[in-house]
Parts: structure tokens; sequence; C-alpha cells
């Protein structure tokens, strides 16, 4: 993220807001971002990190791991902070051609093709509730194994249910526990974990290129 001095005064303004908090400083960056991005607390008490979610997502942005997307938003708001660090590949499952079917929206069918592709990838749900069930659905029958599920929908029939299946799920997940998200939040979170990152590998690669 390209920083001015109004983006600090505002992180300092969220940190003396938020206080004393249990996260790591990894997490609580990503938290900070979410709520610079919504302008909403509430996010504090709802992001969800499964066990070495963000070790694994730096990881996986290091190795250039592809970056599957469910909606030109995220890609959109992701797409300068990967070109100027480790230029991961990213794109749009809604965007992706796929048979024209009645039984699923176009950002399931193209998330599902995508996946076949790139089964360890990242994957970033940030708007379609479909996406995410049909990403689910795919880990459960171990037809694919992401490095990293970002799931943050907004949703109102079974979505919770999802994010559930996700949690439960061996794969490395970033949610949000409720009924809250959209693909701003999925961005903010992206970004962050880019530029921790960055921070963690990006001299390394540098020196290795």
């Amino acid at each position: 993220m390209e920083w001015h001095v109004t983006d600090a005064q505002s992180l300092a303004i969220i940190d003396s807001e938020i206080g004393d908090h249990v996260f790591s400083p990894a997490e609580y960056e990503i938290v900070r971002r979410v709520i610079y991005a919504t302008a909403d607390f509430e996010y504090k008490s709802l992001i969800r990190f499964s066990e070495h979610a963000l070790q694994a997502g730096a990881a996986a942005l290091a190795a250039r791991s592809t970056i599957v997307v469910d909606m030109p938003l995220v890609q959109v708001g992701i797409s300068y902070d990967i070109q100027n660090t480790f230029a991961n590949a990213v794109y749009c499952s809604f965007e992706t051609a796929t048979r024209p079917q009645k039984e699923k929206t176009l950002a399931a069918w193209g998330i599902e093709t995508l996946a076949q592709r790139y089964r360890e990838g990242i994957f970033v749900v940030g708007q379609a509730q479909t996406a995410l069930t049909a990403l689910v659905d795919l880990i459960e029958a171990e037809e694919i194994r992401p490095a990293l599920v970002i799931a943050t929908p907004v949703g109102f029939v079974d979505v919770d249910v999802a994010k559930e299946r996700l949690q439960e799920s061996l794969v490395p997940n970033i949610t949000i526990g409720s009924r809250k998200g959209n693909a701003i939040v999925a961005a903010a979170i992206v970004n962050g974990l880019v530029d921790l990152a960055w921070q963690a590998y990006g001299q390394d690669k540098n020196r290795g290129s």
C-alpha cells in the first residue's frame, strides 16, 4: 500500500480506539486494515484466523502461488499491491469462460473451473456465497488443497454453514464470524497480508533474483 500522512494518522486513531487486544502483531495488522477500509470497529470481534493462516498465506504469496478471486471488485482492489510486490497471477472466477449452466452462478462455475487448474492456490471469496459453497465442496471432496482461503461474503441464507464447513477443514482460512462482509473487506485482508509477506520475504526474493 502506498502510504500518506493521513493514512498514518487514521491508523493511529484506530490504534487508540481499539486499545488493548489479544491479537498477534500480524493478526492485528489485518484487523486494523479491515477497520481502516470499512470504518467499522465491530470487525475487531468478527475476524477469525485459523491456526497458521497468516504464515501459510505469506509463504504462498512468496512462492508466487496463483490467486483466484470471485469478483472483479476484489481483483481490482488487490492488483496494485500484488503487482508492486510478488506479482502473483490473479484470476477472477466471475470472468472465467465456462459453459452456460443454470444450476450454478457464474462465480460458482468459474471458481470450480479455476480451482481444478490451481488446486493449491490462494482463494479469495469476497462477495459470492455460491462461490464459497462450491469451493468448500471441492475441499471436502479432497479435489483441491488451497494454500489459503479468505472468505468474507455477506449472506443471509446458509453463508454461516459454508464458513463453518471451511473452518472445520484443515485448510488455512480467514473468515468473518457474522453475516457481515464484502469485497472491500476481502481486499483489505489480502493487501494487509501482502505487506506482511513482503516484509518477511521480499528482500530475500529481491536478492535472489
